[in-house]
């Protein structure tokens, strides 16, 4: 930083010395020290033209100076004739005046008297050297005698070293001086205008005052940088360096300023000379034309200098501003990592059993995850401080310190974090096979214990026991039980006393263990070898088979007591039956054992031991380590995978801009750096600067995860572009793998694994997510966050789906639209398709009805596209990609769907234009149906919803103009009826999340199942028209009809809603449309002939039904569909269109089965059932059902 100083302060000098040398140089040229005036001081004087410096020259260069005629020659102070004689000699050069001044007197019309006073004041006031005095005596006889007589006797008077040459005529004059160098008041042909020469010469002081007033302010403005001290904050750093910008701006302006100035003035001067071929520039114009381009030249080198010094300054407030920013980030750092380090070696044990040493695991997991980010930033900062000293910032002694500390204790946590792993992992080793032993044990122990003695009595049941015996002796070679002891001596050093002790014990019964079946060995094969004699039976006979198989995994038992039971139950030659409370505990253990699902139950009473169960519902502690467990995993695992992919942004990408690298780099590589990592800088810079530390903090909180998954959803997105570039860069891979390039860079980072490997890492990721949330998902149940998690599942779900989805996506191929102007991407797979098309009002089958197609089908937001899936072999390698051929689509907004078809359930109807073309898809899964059934219904009714809100816009405003005061009374009337029963009152607020959640779930069930023991809850959505009706007629039965629902038809209910008249007559009206036209975009169908509502009392409100019109032969009576979307059914326009239903015939037979009418229930109990307005064709929002079914 001294060095810094130093220099700065040099810069300073350099520019103050040049700043003054240009000041200096100015002076130079306006000769201020022999010109202390300026035009502009006695401008007055100049304009009187007693004296004139015309610009010509004398035979040998001398200057002229002209003193025309003038009648108040006498009359002139000496003040101002001294001001403008002065001012005259000063102008030419100093060469120039060095020669001697040439002074003409002209006074042809005067007398003698001027004469004299003219040459007195000339002896007296001139400042310059004289070469000679020409006077034109006057031209009257009388005046020219005496002035030839007064110059005789007066010469000596004036005092003069020159010659005074009196001269008769302009012809004498031409003698001396040439015409060219007179004006033509003088008999020349000079050029010479008084004012013009004024004004150049105002003009050029002018800008010499300009050019060293500039210079000044540069001058004072560097002082002032080179004065100002440097904060120690971020914000006031960046105030100084704005507010030093803009004061730079303005003096920058000042400059252009100058120079557009001194710019104008030289082409002034230069323009006399551009006006005719011939004319040249006298030499006191030439004079002024250099003096102007001297006057640029300095102003010019004083921008070089302010530039080049504000260029350094500007620097020094930029690194200035760097370092304020690394110290403020270097001291957060600092303390959260100090924070880690103290928090380190808490975790000192190593774990007593399995499930300690996995929270251990977790809990140094959880504390790396959470480190992972502080450590990130700790590397990412020494970084960005070698950056700033290598761009030599001034600050190198303050930054370089900070650098080697953040590496030091980024490398101390390191290390101390991978002792610790390293321990607690070979903890966990010795552990698990602890465990293994003992389950193999227990195992061994109920195999011996279920071998039937009376079966072995015979030669066959022997063999067949003894294989069991055998097999199972081989599966402790298969699981490797005895490497427990090599492992027990490799990590020895690091075993506690208690861990050595279970180590022992566990081979103690191992041994003990396979002994008691070499004895059942020996045994067996004796018997199966011949049997001399009957064996008197001496173990129970369990109630289960022989061949039972070994129970799920159990805790391990220690304690002599177990193996001594085990070896009194193995002894074959006792002559004892077991104690009757012996068989009856291990028959409870087959009954158990049989009949639980929840528990698991390991009696040991045969051999002696106590009892294990396996309780299945885990405490609360215990959710609470797994969901601490699977929290540290997400982060660990996260902070490896940030890890990995800088591992490969920095071996691999950047070294293919390393220069010392590039002879190694394959040709078919080169431009292709994008190709091959496609987006990975931009996955890793989102997982390395925010989603690895939004997992960290919710370390403390791991079931509360669920809202960063769902905050970065749309970030996630970057995935589906990475796995779309995924195949070309397999291809450019394995075309270019194998090169020297890619072997040295392994080799630099000590990778076990090739590139190809970790550039599958992110594919692999983006899979993982959901299941561990789906692992947290199942021990955060009842807890805060449980809905996020839920919602965090589906939403990963979903982008792995639109992942998959994408890469089918740019398969497509043939299709002349824009797919991105389709919408989302919302399903796509193979389906087998039948077509049939209506022609005119016949209905016609294609030939090739009962031939299905193969069709890809892929639903967007706006059109459903059917393709056709096509195999294309690459090069060999890899196995054929298939691309989707497009054959025709279909636009969402006129196609409706039959879910249910008769004859297969795996079959659904997509139809077009009122079913003028029909689709029979089916799908390969029921569940397959389901979710497209379930996401089609999803986009009709969105555009239903969209249709409708706009109509219900248009019919508010409507009714805020002609029905204001029926609105406030119908307001009043449900705000009495809300404060009086809330709970039984009309539900004017959206439904809860969860509830639209559950509707969504139940939208996908089988839609065979029935609905007649729950009633749902409705809104109606046309209070509007309250009107007394009829007591209801008894609702008639009938059967669950196929669902069908379609955008194409659902606004002509709410225009039923929305007519005047009776009821009747609104339905008369309603039925007559929709009979009459052909559905639309915005109109409504049902399987069934019409829809009216059914409506029956509620618990603890009163209802009113609405009874069937009788003027409408053929209506029957049906529910009212709901506004959500398991609840649309259709309506045919035309008899003809229900006759085409695929499940036409059912709803003809089924009329009188209706199990699903639903309760309407009112918001007061004081109402009669007559208050209930109700019309067919009102809307009913579902809201929610209700614990009993209500």
């Amino acid at each position: 930083m001294l060095g810094w100083l130093r220099e700065d302060e040099m810069s300073l000098q350099e520019f103050q010395q040049r700043v003054a040398c240009v000041i200096t140089h100015v002076d130079e040229i306006m000769q201020q020290e022999i010109r202390p005036l300026l035009a502009v001081d006695i401008i007055e004087q100049l304009h009187r033209q007693f004296a004139l410096l015309s610009g010509g020259r004398g035979k040998d260069g001398a200057p002229i100076i002209t003193f025309p005629e003038y009648s108040g020659f006498g009359d002139l102070l000496d003040e101002d004739f001294q001001n403008v004689v002065t001012y005259l000699t000063s102008i030419p050069s100093l060469d120039a005046a060095s020669i001697g001044f040439v002074i003409i007197i002209d006074r042809r019309r005067d007398k003698w008297s001027s004469v004299k006073a003219s040459l007195t004041r000339i002896a007296g006031a001139f400042p310059g050297n004289l070469q000679l005095v020409l006077v034109l005596r006057p031209s009257r006889f009388i005046h020219r005698a005496i002035a030839d007589i007064g110059i005789k006797l007066h010469r000596d008077d004036f005092k003069m070293k020159v010659p005074i040459v009196m001269l008769n005529s302009l012809s004498d004059l031409h003698s001396y001086i040439d015409k060219g160098q007179l004006t033509c008041e003088l008999g020349g042909n000079l050029e010479y205008c008084h004012s013009q020469w004024i004004h150049h010469r105002t003009a050029i002081e002018n800008f010499a005052v300009t050019v060293k007033t500039t210079a000044q302010m540069l001058q004072k403005f560097g002082a002032d940088l080179a004065e100002t001290e440097l904060p120690n904050d971020v914000l006031c750093t960046k105030g100084l360096l704005s507010t030093h910008t803009e004061k730079h701006d303005k003096l920058k302006d000042e400059l252009k300023l100058a120079m557009t100035q001194g710019t104008t003035l030289l082409g002034c001067i230069k323009e006399q000379a551009a006006k005719s071929e011939n004319h040249k520039l006298n030499p006191d114009e030439m004079e002024n034309q250099t003096t102007v381009e001297r006057l640029l030249a300095q102003l010019d080198e004083t921008e070089n200098a302010f530039e080049q010094f504000w260029c350094k300054h500007h620097l020094k407030l930029e690194q200035c501003l760097q370092l304020r920013h690394f110290e403020h980030d270097f001291r957060e750092v600092k303390v959260s990592l100090d924070s880690l380090m103290e928090a380190l070696p808490v975790l000192s044990d190593i774990g007593d059993c399995v499930v300690r040493v996995e929270m251990l695991l977790k809990d140094l997991k959880t504390l790396e995850e959470k480190a992972r980010e502080s450590l990130e930033k700790a590397q990412l900062h020494a970084l960005h401080g070698d950056q700033l000293i290598q761009s030599n910032h001034y600050a190198v002694d303050s930054i370089r310190p900070k650098c080697v500390e953040l590496r030091r204790i980024c490398d101390n946590f390191a290390n101390e974090a991978r002792k610790k792993h390293d321990i607690l992992s070979k903890s966990l080793q010795i552990h698990m096979g602890i465990d293994k032993v003992n389950q193999w044990c227990e195992s061994g122990v109920y195999i011996l214990a279920s071998q039937s003695v009376d079966k072995c009595q015979s030669q066959e049941g022997a063999e067949a026991a003894l294989q069991d015996i055998e097999k199972f002796l081989e599966s402790a070679k298969e699981n490797q039980l005895s490497d427990l002891k090599n492992i027990h001596n490799q990590y020895e050093l690091v075993l506690t006393a208690e861990v050595k002790a279970d180590v022992q014990k566990a081979l103690k019964r191992l041994e003990d263990v396979k002994e008691m079946f070499e004895k059942r060995q020996v045994s067996l094969k004796k018997l199966s070898a011949k049997q001399t004699r009957p064996v008197q039976p001496v173990a129970p006979r369990p109630e289960s088979s022989p061949k039972r198989p070994a129970p799920p995994k159990t805790p391990r038992t220690t304690g002599p007591a177990s193996v001594s039971s085990r070896r009194l139950s193995e002894n074959s030659t006792a002559t004892k039956q077991p104690p009757e409370t012996e068989l009856a505990k291990k028959k409870n253990l087959n009954r158990k054992v049989k009949g639980s699902l929840k528990i698991e139950v390991m009696h040991e009473a045969s051999q002696g031991g106590s009892s294990h169960i396996l309780v299945m519902h885990e405490t609360e502690e215990s959710l609470w380590s797994r969901r601490r467990h699977i929290m540290n995993e997400l982060i660990e695992t996260e902070r490896l995978y940030v890890e990995e992919l800088q591992s490969i942004m920095e071996g691999y990408a950047n070294e293919l801009d390393n220069t010392e690298l590039s002879p190694l780099i394959p040709t078919a590589l080169e431009n292709k750096k994008d190709v091959l990592f496609g987006n990975l800088p931009e996955i890793y810079e989102f997982h390395n600067r925010t989603f690895l530390k939004e997992l960290e903090n919710c370390m403390e909180r791991p079931e509360l995860v669920g809202t960063c998954f769902l905050k970065r959803k749309e970030e996630l997105q970057i995935y589906e572009k990475y796995c779309q570039n995924k195949p070309r860069s397999e291809a450019l891979w394995r075309h270019c793998g194998d090169s020297l390039f890619f072997q040295e860079c392994q080799k630099k980072l000590d990778h076990k694994l090739s590139l190809d490997a970790y550039l599958l890492k992110p594919v692999q990721r983006i899979t993982k997510y959901q299941l561990m949330l789906k692992e947290m998902l199942k021990c955060s149940k009842n807890q805060d966050g449980t809905a996020e998690l839920e919602e965090a599942l589906s939403t990963m779900l979903d982008i792995i789906k639109s992942v998959n989805d994408s890469m089918h996506q740019i398969a497509i191929t043939g299709f002349e639209g824009n797919l991105g102007e389709l919408g989302k991407l919302l399903m796509q797979g193979s389906f087998n398709v039948w077509t049939d098309h209506k022609k005119g009002h016949t209905k016609v089958k294609d030939l090739a009805r009962f031939k299905p197609m193969q069709r890809h089908l892929f639903l967007y937001n706006k059109m459903l596209l059917f393709c056709k899936k096509r195999e294309d072999t690459t090069d060999g390698h890899e196995k054929p990609s298939p691309s989707y051929s497009f054959k025709h689509s279909l636009k969402m907004s006129s196609v409706g769907i039959t879910e249910n078809v008769k004859g297969d359930i795996k079959k659904f109807e997509v139809w077009y234009n009122g079913r003028e073309e029909v689709y029979i898809i089916q799908a390969p899964t029921m569940d397959v149906k389901n979710m497209w059934v379930s996401e089609i219904r999803k986009v009709l009714t969105g555009q239903l919803e969209a249709c409708r809100e706009a109509s219900q816009l248009h019919q508010k405003i409507t009714e805020s103009v002609h029905h204001a005061p029926m609105r406030n009374m119908r307001k009043m009337a449900l705000r009495q009826s809300d404060s009086s029963s809330p709970e039984t009152g009309f539900r004017r607020s959206n439904p809860s999340p969860t509830m639209r959640q559950k509707r969504a779930d139940a939208s996908t069930t089988n839609p065979d199942h029935s609905a007649a023991s729950a009633r749902k809850r409705f809104t109606l959505q046309g209070l509007s028209n309250r009107r007394s009706l009829p007591a209801a007629e008894p609702p008639s039965k009938e059967t669950d009809v196929t669902r069908r629902f379609s955008l194409a038809s659902s606004i002509s209910v709410s225009a039923t809603r929305r007519t005047k008249g009776p009821p009747s007559t609104n339905l008369k009206k309603t039925k007559r449309h929709e009979i009459k036209s052909d559905p639309t975009p915005f109109g409504y169908e049902d399987t069934l002939r019409d829809a009216i509502p059914a409506v029956s009392k509620g618990n603890t409100s009163t209802a009113s039904a609405v009874p069937r019109s009788t003027s409408q032969p053929g209506w029957t009576q049906r529910r009212l569909p709901s506004i959500d979307t398991e609840d649309f059914e259709t309506i045919p326009s035309s008899a003809e269109e229900l006759s085409n239903s695929s499940d036409g015939e059912d709803e003809s037979s089924n009329k009188n089965d209706d199990h699903d009418r639903f309760c309407v229930q009112l918001t007061y109990e004081s109402r009669t059932a007559q208050d209930l307005s109700l019309e067919s064709g009102d809307l009913v929002q579902f809201l929610e059902e209700a614990e009993n079914g209500h």
